[in-house]
């Protein structure tokens, strides 16, 4: 049974891969490439929800097989749930721009009032319009400075405070076991296999 991937961040896609090759390792896992499909999905939607099934909707009719998408993003509570669905493309085309800007926001911010969320809505869709949707979220803090290279976006900046390092100082393993991605992908995992167990490959 095949599974296409639908996302062209290379950062999202190998921890998917990672991922979902141990909770279902029964399925072929495609990529958007691997499928022929080069189109970017515009995300208008009003949340991570939306945004989701907007992408797994169109990826599913273009390839014509079972995809698993997702919108995921950082909510800084001094900044009122800021970037939120906004994450990716509020401040620049590169991370670093980003978290620049996010540095540069918080800056009078105290320790104590830079909390902050990693969400992320995972949406599985058949052809024939089938869905299962999980949600997984982690909570930290933002720090001062990034640090770390083991990741993408905003991991060098979201501090652990019961550990003392961001997220991009872990290591695959361990990012993967408790970020958002990982727990909303254990999450839609048994789903996904109840979805595909009707479709023939």
């Amino acid at each position: 049974m095949k599974l296409l991937i639908a996302t062209n961040n290379q950062g999202k896609l190998k921890e998917y891969q990672q991922i979902l090759r141990e909770l279902l390792p029964d399925l072929t896992l495609l990529t958007l490439r691997e499928a022929g499909i080069n189109q970017d999905v515009e995300e208008t939607g009003e949340t991570f929800e939306e945004n989701a099934r907007l992408k797994a909707v169109e990826y599913a009719a273009l390839s014509g097989l079972p995809v698993i998408a997702d919108d995921s993003g950082l909510a800084v509570e001094a900044l009122g749930g800021f970037p939120g669905v906004h994450s990716a493309r509020w401040a620049g085309p590169t991370d670093a721009e980003r978290n620049r800007e996010i540095l540069a926001k918080l800056e009078n911010v105290p320790e104590a009032e830079r909390g902050a969320k990693f969400v992320c809505v995972a949406l599985c869709r058949t052809p024939d319009g089938r869905e299962a949707m999980a949600y997984g979220e982690v909570l930290g803090r933002i720090g001062y400075e990034p640090r770390g290279s083991n990741g993408f976006g905003y991991d060098p900046l979201f501090v652990f405070p019961e550990r003392g390092t961001t997220m991009a100082e872990l290591s695959s393993d361990e990012k993967n076991a408790i970020s958002h991605r990982g727990r909303a992908a254990r999450l839609l995992a048994p789903e996904v296999a109840r979805l595909l167990g009707g479709i023939e490959s």
